[in-house]
Order: structure tokens, then C-alpha cells, then sequence
């Protein structure tokens, strides 16, 4: 719990009790690589928070697997769409190396909220953020091309080309394997 509650001081501070009210209401799991999380149709109630490994959310458009995103160590891990209407996800989530999760019930996270006004704050300004790296995400795809998309996430994450596989990396970035081979070539 000591990264998860370090995680969440950069966003705002809990008072001890809602600290201990957060931790009542998760748990560790642990997940096999290549291992989906949430699956396809499942509907969210948990808010993972990723201590170790790799994870995407990925959906199926006429039968392509499109990845949507990629999380690191120290992050949030949601299905946002499901977790806020209640309705089962056209989006799933699968772990691309064995990976330790936190798991915070959301459900029991969403009634301490009236009790611990810190906690629904904190929630609040992670969600904000996570909204606002979702609106960048979009503009960049209306924006950028698939190599100035490529060059930003190789600053956001150095190691992608090391634990993402390459036809992942391709279709977050928009483009077909072969494209990303010759943006990688080019130096």
C-alpha cells in the first residue's frame, strides 16, 4: 500500500483514517503475463492501481485488436466508460508481463466519499487528470503524425520497445507494423 498512497499524495493528501478507509476496501492481485484483467463484456468496478509491469486496454474493430493505451508502474488502470455508466465494456484490459496490482473496490470507494470529503477530492483530481491525458491522446491522433506520435511516446516511455510488443506499439500509434519499422529505421 506504500506506493499507492505515495501515488496519491502528488494529486492531494488523505487524512490517516481515509487511508485506512482505502485500504479496508482493496487488495493485492497478482497477474500472469498475457492474462486479461477485465475482459471484453465484464462490467468495471474496480480501480487498479499498477505497482509492477505492464498493462493495455485494448477492443476489437472488425476483428483488428486496436490498442487504446499503455500503463506503467505507478498508475491508474480503468475502464472509465464502464466504471462511471455501469454498462458492460466493449474494451478490455491484459497485462503484457506478470504484474502486481492493487485492486480498490469502486463501488465501496464511491460511499466513503460523503465520509472522507479528502478521498472523493483525491478521486476527483485523478480522474481530472486521466480526462485531460485522454483529451491529449485525442489530438494528438487529429494532430500529429504517426512519427511525432512515436517520438512522444518514446519519451513517455523509454522502454516501451522493451516490454510492449511491436504490433501493440503499432496500433496505439494508428499505423501497420511495416509502418513502424521504417519510423524506427529512420534516424
Amino acid at each position: 500500500m506504500v506506493a499507492l498512497f505515495k501515488f496519491f499524495k502528488k494529486f492531494n493528501t488523505l487524512s490517516k483514517e481515509a487511508e485506512k478507509a482505502i485500504a479496508e476496501i482493496s487488495k493485492e492481485v497478482t497477474v500472469k503475463r498475457n492474462s486479461d484483467l477485465q475482459t471484453i463484456g465484464h462490467t468495471c468496478k474496480t480501480i487498479y492501481f499498477l505497482k509492477k509491469g505492464v498493462a493495455r486496454i485494448y477492443y476489437f474493430k472488425e476483428d483488428i485488436d486496436i490498442t487504446e493505451s499503455f500503463s506503467f508502474e505507478n498508475s491508474i488502470v480503468v475502464r472509465f466508460e464502464s466504471l462511471f455508466t455501469g454498462r458492460p465494456s466493449k474494451k478490455a484490459i491484459q497485462v503484457l508481463e506478470d504484474s502486481d496490482f492493487i485492486a480498490i473496490n469502486s463501488p465501496e470507494l464511491f460511499k466513503l466519499y460523503d465520509k472522507h470529503p479528502d478521498i472523493e477530492r483525491l478521486f476527483r483530481k485523478i480522474f481530472e487528470a486521466s480526462l485531460v491525458e485522454t483529451v491529449n491522446r485525442v489530438e494528438s491522433i487529429q494532430f500529429h503524425t504517426a512519427e511525432e506520435r512515436y517520438k512522444v511516446l518514446i519519451k513517455e516511455a523509454p522502454n516501451v520497445l522493451k516490454r510492449v510488443p511491436l504490433k501493440y506499439i503499432a496500433s496505439y500509434l494508428g499505423i501497420t507494423p511495416v509502418s513502424l519499422s521504417r519510423i524506427r529505421g529512420q534516424k
